[in-house]
């Protein structure tokens, strides 16, 4: 008997240990169902596209992953990275490759956009990376990619002020964190969720800094999750990728 239950509890505390150096990604009973994806700048590719080599806007998820097919690269994970006008330009700032391609809007006006504070996802040419509020981004410097967006989710680990627990502002959500260790937390609600929820999911997984980044035309790309959503009308992409041989 004594034999059995030292063998069963090596068994239950096999997982734990195997489990101890990954992220930690927790969902529980009362949000809403993420899909979400880390990358690891510092060992993974994490790029923003707009345009094709020709000029062209992208415009969707499968549009990206020919042109990165076309150099044989391979679409890992990609995202919907920002709002964007009629015409698919970006809201905001937008800077691709050390390159300012739309200008910092520090303006105001209605929706989610100019919910204040909003913010700034940014990658700089070290490959570390951060979220910060608009009002902070001028302080920045070798940034290689980086888009505009907004509300802040989650500024210095404290929720937007502007949320409410209990909201009934439901939609489809999606956004980025920063993890501890320089890792990004990329998430979508799978099912509408207010913004409370939303940001607490980022919370719950560690992150300190947070930003929305759009709505109801939030598309995912997620292969090894079975989720490949590669339709929509959109503007900037987010997107990690492998060179194939």
């Amino acid at each position: 008997m004594k034999i059995k239950q030292v063998i069963v509890s090596i068994a239950l505390l096999i997982p734990v240990i195997i489990g101890a150096g990954l992220p930690r990604i927790s969902a529980t009973s009362d949000l809403p169902e993420m899909i979400s994806y880390i990358v690891d700048p510092k060992t993974q590719v994490v790029e923003l596209f707009w345009k094709n080599d020709k000029g062209e806007i992208l415009g969707n998820i499968q549009q990206l992953k020919d042109h990165l097919n076309r150099d044989h690269k391979r679409l890992l994970f990609a995202m919907n990275g920002g709002m964007y006008k009629e015409d698919q330009s970006p809201l905001g700032l937008f800077i691709q490759k050390q390159q300012t391609i739309t200008p910092l809007d520090t303006g105001s006006g209605n929706g989610n956009f100019y919910l204040k504070p909003n913010g700034i996802f940014y990658i700089m040419t070290d490959n570390s990376t951060g979220v910060c509020k608009t009002e902070d981004f001028d302080k920045l410097k070798k940034v290689k990619f980086a888009t505009q967006s907004g509300p802040m989710l989650l500024i210095n680990g404290q929720v937007n002020t502007a949320f409410r627990n209990g909201s009934t502002n439901v939609n489809i959500r999606n956004g980025v964190g920063i993890l501890p260790g320089n890792k990004l937390l990329f998430a979508m609600s799978k099912e509408p969720v207010n913004f409370y929820d939303f940001t607490m999911y980022f919370k719950n997984n560690g992150c300190l800094n947070a930003l929305y980044l759009d709505g109801f035309v939030s598309r995912t790309y997620l292969p090894e999750k079975k989720w490949e959503q590669t339709d929509g009308s959109l503007g900037v992409l987010i997107g990690s990728w492998v060179q194939e041989k």
